[in-house]
């Protein structure tokens, strides 16, 4: 499979490492073509990585992985090209945090709209999940807790496009899936980005993940 990855931070190296691993082609996309940072991460992974645009990576790739700051998602799915994530599953990993007034964050976006719905409306003919943005990237990859592997809550509108990226999720990236409904369910997992900081900085350790228990 061809993935293109839209980010060149932690988030999006963590997530190309971890498809390159499972045998898939990647191509890591930035603003520019020349852009340094994806390029060593490139050289570091080997012949499946490549590097290019954001237009060049959405257009590569079967299944697109938006992992860039959420305040940069417009200005990066414009520059992809609403025509190149066309027919496309778009797994939206972002957060719509605002730092402005410092830590703890807090969100741009809620209650009545959410970050995962504005990617919708900017990509309207990708197939949008939202995924990825309740955990840390050190534990996106085949995580290792006491009691299991946590849960990964995702949302989107298409039911195939869920069907394919649990199946993603489960068989190789070693989570279980728990699926909120449609894209509006951004609202809730959005803010659980929150719990998930305000944890870490309370606990000082970022080692931990949610899961749902069921009887």
């Amino acid at each position: 499979m061809k993935v293109g990855v839209l980010g060149t931070g932690d988030v999006g190296k963590a997530l190309g490492k971890a498809f390159i691993a499972l045998g898939h082609e990647v191509k890591m996309g930035a603003r520019e073509a020349t852009n340094d940072k994806a390029a060593a991460w490139c050289k570091e992974m080997g012949d499946k990585a490549s590097h290019g645009t954001f237009a060049d990576a959405a257009a590569f790739a079967e299944i697109v992985v938006l992992a860039t700051l959420g305040a940069a998602n417009q200005a990066v799915l414009e520059a992809a090209g609403p025509d190149n994530l066309a027919g496309k599953i778009l797994i939206d990993t972002t957060n719509p945090l605002d730092m402005s007034k410092g830590f703890p964050p807090s969100l741009s976006v809620g209650h009545t709209d959410s970050g995962g719905e504005a990617v919708q409306r900017l990509a309207p003919k990708a197939h949008v999940v939202k995924a990825f943005n309740t955990v840390g990237n050190a534990h996106m990859f085949k995580p290792s807790f006491d009691g299991g592997p946590p849960d990964m809550f995702i949302c989107g509108n298409d039911e195939e496009a869920k069907k394919k990226v649990s199946a993603l999720l489960v068989e190789g990236f070693g989570w279980g899936v728990v699926d909120l409904g449609g894209i509006e369910a951004s609202r809730h997992l959005e803010p659980m980005c929150l719990v998930w900081v305000l944890h870490g900085a309370r606990s000082g350790s970022w080692n931990h993940a949610f899961k749902l228990l069921r009887k």
